[in-house]
């Protein structure tokens, strides 16, 4: 139990970090992409703002995707035994 509660900590700080990330820079690439404004003198950092905000608010998905993965593992793995 000790160790699904230590696989399942890691897991959800890998989630908590990796997630925001990928998903910034997926929204600006996708912001730079689609919007010819992005970028520009006259956006002031509306887009990359937006990323910054999706990013924040992905964190804590992330991190429960990232413990959830841990359970779905320690469940299969008892399964199997």
């Amino acid at each position: 139990m000790l160790l699904l509660l230590g696989k399942a900590l890691l897991f959800g700080l890998i989630g908590l970090i990796v997630v925001p990330i990928v998903v910034a820079i997926v929204v600006l690439t996708l912001a730079h992409i689609f919007d010819p404004r992005c970028g520009t003198p006259g956006d002031s950092g509306g887009c990359e703002m937006g990323a910054a905000g999706i990013a924040f608010f992905s964190a804590l998905p992330g991190m429960a995707g990232g413990v959830l993965l841990a359970v779905i593992q320690a469940y299969r793995k008892r399964k199997a035994a």
